[in-house]
């Protein structure tokens, strides 16, 4: 699990952000809380490391003139909503690196704060192409910017689907869904294997679970139950996954009961 999270912005061109520019921009999109550049006396902030307050949290924005490095794995997962994703990572020029600076945060706090200055940075500057999540999700940077203006709502409306993957597979004659990205808040991924549901509705079922645990932490145990009524029965189990490597998931199977 990580207290904080490394998070590139990719821009057409490399560019320093005004970071008094983009307080103002957080300060508007998200009214309640208090923000500034590291010394509001100055417009000027330094290039190599720049900070932003974003409430009681000091964020860095590092600016850096190069692209990321290459990586097919994030552009293929990211080509089921992102197909354009492939296109704009070898297009792209320079890029920000964006983390917030805590220790002992949850990382749920930490990923609040840093989404909602990454929406912030890409309002201020229209060279934003993309983002990349701690180097697992890749998302446009149109829908960053709107998904991020909710950065800040309760449970279960903040934008958790920029921070996880949930991807299809098949298994045999059965469908499951894996997750990418929700090891960092619990140290597991989901893994999801069922002969009874639709995709539709087995997309609903992970990304429910995965927001309940982002919210609440771990508290799912090796054998437990969980289901929406109590007809309903998926087990949980704590494996190392068979299917991707070796994975530590949540291993969930459904089960219909009588």
């Amino acid at each position: 699990m990580s207290n904080s999270f490394i998070t590139f912005v990719l821009l057409d061109r490399p560019v320093t952000p005004d970071m008094s520019a983009v307080a103002k921009i957080l300060r508007a999109r998200h009214p309640d809380l208090m923000t500034e550049p590291n010394d509001p006396g100055e417009r000027q902030v330094q290039a190599s490391s720049p900070l932003l307050r974003c409430g009681n949290r000091l964020v860095a924005v590092m600016p850096m003139p190069s692209p990321i490095p290459d990586d097919a794995g994030l552009w293929t997962r990211a080509a089921t909503i992102w197909p354009e994703g492939k296109a704009v990572a070898v297009r792209h020029r320079g890029h920000l690196v964006v983390s917030a600076l805590a220790k002992n945060e949850s990382p749920l706090v930490a990923a609040r704060v840093t989404t909602a200055v990454v929406g912030a940075l890409i309002a201020a500057l229209p060279e934003c192409c993309g983002v990349v999540w701690d180097g697992r999700v890749a998302r446009p940077s149109g829908l960053w910017q709107e998904e991020s203006s909710r950065s800040f709502a309760p449970f279960p409306r903040y934008p958790f689907t920029l921070w996880v993957d949930i991807l299809p597979f098949r298994s045999g004659a059965k469908i499951g869904m894996i997750t990418v990205g929700l090891s960092a808040f619990v140290g597991r991924e989901i893994e999801f294997v069922t002969g009874e549901l639709a995709l539709p509705a087995l997309f609903e079922k992970v990304a429910g679970l995965s927001a309940y645990l982002i919210e609440h932490g771990n508290v799912v145990k090796d054998g437990d139950t969980i289901g929406a009524s109590s007809s309903e029965r998926i087990q949980v189990r704590h494996r190392d996954s068979g299917a991707f490597g070796g994975l530590p998931v949540f291993y969930c199977v459904d089960e219909v009961g009588h």
